[in-house]
């Protein structure tokens, strides 16, 4: 069993940034696959970006890239999202999720695990 807690987000300007955390328990953390999605009012959840085992290789989804960055620290069970340049479209509650599998998935059926979500609300 994994347990994610996300922590970081809050109400910011469009154009200022965020740093999203997500903390696992459990001592095999470098043993799974990390993602990001969120969930606006009404919408479906959808793929932000994911990042694999080793930290090496990551994707986003199309609306993020070259504006949030993905990265995870295997000592501290920890992985983040930075979010810059931030829109009032990235409304929406963000969730944190891992997989034991080996493959970079936009698809939230591939995800074991989630957290509760934190709140990230860009104000226009």
């Amino acid at each position: 069993q994994v347990q994610l807690v996300e922590s970081g987000g809050g109400l910011v300007q469009a154009g200022g940034s965020l740093r999203l955390s997500c903390a696992a328990s459990g001592r095999t953390f470098s043993g799974y696959t990390m993602g990001w999605f969120r969930q606006a009012p009404g919408k479906e959840r959808e793929f932000v970006a994911t990042i694999s085992k080793s930290g090496i290789s990551t994707l986003y989804a199309d609306s993020v890239k070259g504006r949030f960055t993905i990265s995870r620290d295997n000592a501290k069970n920890t992985v983040y999202l930075q979010m810059n340049s931030l829109k009032p479209e990235d409304t929406a509650v963000y969730y944190c999720s891992s997989t034991r599998r080996g493959i970079l998935s936009r698809t939230p059926g591939e995800y074991d695990y989630w957290g509760q979500g934190t709140q990230v609300t860009v104000s226009p």
